[in-house]
């Protein structure tokens, strides 16, 4: 089952990263599950760049659920130019995208994933709707 992206959605962040090594499995190509990694990675450069803090703290931005459509096979060697996505933004919860895609093949897509974001109560594990310092940066 594909899930498709919207078109509308408002790019807030990109950055390049590295394929390595051992994100090869024994076919010779990136694991499928370090995709999900590789999109990992581009929210928290994301949630860091808006001056937020990943590591926990009473509340947080967590992720609920996650999908990806795997468009290409990668190896090693190469680079990824990672593009991020926001969605609709909902009392609590936010959808987040990814475009991922090599380098050297920029309008080729290898894989496209999202995110459902929800900001939490820690503590208490309950969402909260969204504090205004956050949805001022998301807006």
């Amino acid at each position: 089952m594909r899930i498709e992206i919207p078109e509308q959605k408002k790019f807030v962040h990109e950055m390049c990263m590295p394929i390595r090594w051992g994100d090869m499995d024994a076919y010779g190509h990136v694991n499928n599950t370090v995709y999900f990694r590789y999109m990992e990675q581009a929210r928290v450069e994301w949630i860091t760049s808006l001056g937020y803090s990943v590591a926990p703290g009473d509340e947080s931005m967590l992720m609920m659920n996650g999908f990806c459509n795997f468009h290409q096979q990668l190896t090693y060697p190469g680079e990824l130019i990672l593009k991020t996505y926001i969605g609709n933004i909902g009392r609590s919860s936010l959808d987040v995208f990814t475009t991922m895609a090599l380098t050297t093949e920029p309008d080729t897509m290898a894989a496209v994933g999202g995110a459902t974001m929800v900001w939490v109560d820690l503590k208490s594990g309950k969402s909260l709707p969204w504090p205004d310092h956050v949805l001022s940066k998301l807006q």
